[in-house]
């Protein structure tokens, strides 16, 4: 059994998270609180970030585009009526996956498997799936703000 297999992802999930949304938008969240298999369907937006080094693989953040525009209104200290540009959507919901992105490098390097980080990436619709395979270890985790649901999907493989 390797490092990557022995990283408690979900502990980690939850702490970056909550702590995204608890100290960066002041909105309560909580992880798991929804089936890990739920989906997030209609118009949707996904920020990943990519890890490099003893640990690569990535991080996806996927989010209705409504919760997207409420995350990006509660981020910019605006009402959700005044987020009119998909620009600052975007940019804040690559922001939010860069923090729990960064969160994760942490614990990866204080784990002994140090890593870069990538810049954020946006894939943003209604009808496309993002799949990656060979991988040691894939999980996937849903959050909960009042009536939006996310997800976050990681995954990892051990080295280069």
């Amino acid at each position: 059994m390797g490092k990557v297999d022995m990283l408690d992802l979900k502990a980690s999930v939850s702490f970056a998270v909550s702590e995204v949304f608890e100290m960066m938008l002041s909105l309560d969240v909580v992880v798991n609180g929804a089936d890990p298999k739920t989906n997030v369907d209609g118009n949707r937006i996904v920020g990943t970030v990519s890890f490099a080094g003893d640990v690569t693989g990535s991080i996806s953040i996927h989010v209705s585009e409504p919760f997207a525009r409420l995350i990006a209104a509660a981020m910019l200290g605006m009402e959700i009526e005044e987020v009119q540009s998909h620009e600052e959507v975007h940019d804040v919901i690559g922001e939010m996956s860069n923090m729990v992105g960064g969160a994760l490098k942490s614990r990866f390097s204080d784990s002994g498997l140090p890593c870069r980080l990538s810049i954020p990436t946006i894939t943003s619709g209604s009808d496309f799936r993002i799949e990656s395979r060979d991988w040691d270890r894939y999980e996937r985790f849903a959050f909960v703000h009042k009536a939006h649901t996310g997800v976050v999907e990681v995954y990892l493989k051990e080295g280069g």
